[in-house]
């Protein structure tokens, strides 16, 4: 199984042709598993899940084409620095307003 990253590197042949080659792969597990012959049950699901994250990213790049050249060109995101606890503690705590009291009829 793939993780989305991985299909995301792909070029649209190789999306295209790694998604026929699943469909078949699901299309024989189906009949395995009519014939009581499938021996791994999870491989079908997993062979689901990775259509659809191939058929996601298709549809995200016909739908979005500007942004997966940016996302491209973009560098991988840099781990975000904490602030130290005594920074956040010397912060001033925000007051609530005070609660109306209910109407009565």
């Amino acid at each position: 199984m793939a993780e989305a990253a991985e299909w995301r590197g792909k070029t649209p042949d190789e999306l295209q042709d790694a998604l026929v080659k699943l469909k078949k792969e699901q299309f024989n597990l189906r009949f395995q598993k009519a014939n009581g012959q499938l021996e791994n049950t999870s491989r079908p699901r997993e062979v689901r899940h990775d259509i659809a994250r191939i058929m996601t990213i298709v549809v995200e790049r016909a739908k979005h084409p500007e942004a997966v050249s940016a996302m491209a060109a973009k560098p991988a995101k840099a781990a975000k620095e904490k602030a130290p606890k005594a920074e956040k503690a010397a912060k001033p705590a925000a007051k609530k307003p005070a609660k109306k009291p209910a109407k009565k009829k």
